[in-house]
């Protein structure tokens, strides 16, 4: 009775199955080691952020306006895309506080909640620990996302086959400025294009004549 053979395609599947055995039980039994190539995990965005809510500046004169109120806030590690929070984030910069979340009230997207929730905590940081009479008188001076960790899962396909994929994480930064946001000045595209050639004009080259 002949012996049963196996191909090339069989070889590479056993191969496969326990290379990844092996990973598997090394993992296990053995200690995490300290890896000296760059993953994601240290990219935390601003390190910190939150401890910029307790600067103490120096005390003001009697003839110097008031410093408005400024809050630090944020979100680690959301299970969403940095690219699409990034959207949200930009959506809500330079509103006021109501305004903004009068936007994320209507926003079917997933992380809008995410970003709401984060407002309202600031909001109610403002109001408990950095003296902000009026829970309405913010606005979205800075908001941003950046990236967490990114979790490398197998996802399987057919005949033996697999790839890899990306567990996806995000941060979230918010900072919230007493007061009034302030007014930009809207420029059309006859003067920007007249502001680049300005910039043409004025630049030094190396070298000519």
């Amino acid at each position: 009775m002949a012996a049963p053979s196996l191909t090339g395609g069989g070889f590479s599947c056993l191969r496969r199955f326990a290379g990844q055995i092996h990973s598997r039980l090394c993992g296990l039994s053995s200690p995490p080691t300290t890896c000296l190539m760059h993953t994601s995990a240290p990219l935390d965005g601003p390190r910190h952020w939150e401890k910029k809510n307790f600067i103490v500046y120096p005390p003001q004169r009697a003839d110097e306006p008031r410093r408005p109120a400024e809050v630090y806030h944020s979100r680690r590690q959301i299970k969403y895309s940095k690219d699409k929070m990034w959207y949200i984030a930009k959506l809500i910069r330079g509103m006021t506080i109501d305004q903004a979340l009068a936007q994320l009230e209507f926003s079917d997207k997933k992380g809008a909640k995410v970003v709401k929730e984060v407002l309202l905590e600031a909001q109610e940081m403002a109001v408990r620990n950095h003296n902000v009479e009026y829970k309405s008188n913010l606005y979205v001076a800075e908001s941003f996302s950046s990236k967490g960790k990114y979790l490398k899962r197998i996802r399987y396909h057919g005949r033996g086959m697999f790839g890899i994929m990306d567990k996806v994480n995000c941060h979230y930064f918010v900072k919230l400025i007493e007061g009034a946001p302030p007014t930009l000045e809207t420029k059309t595209g006859f003067d920007q294009a007249k502001e680049y050639v300005q910039q043409l004009k004025n630049r030094t080259v190396i070298h000519s004549l």
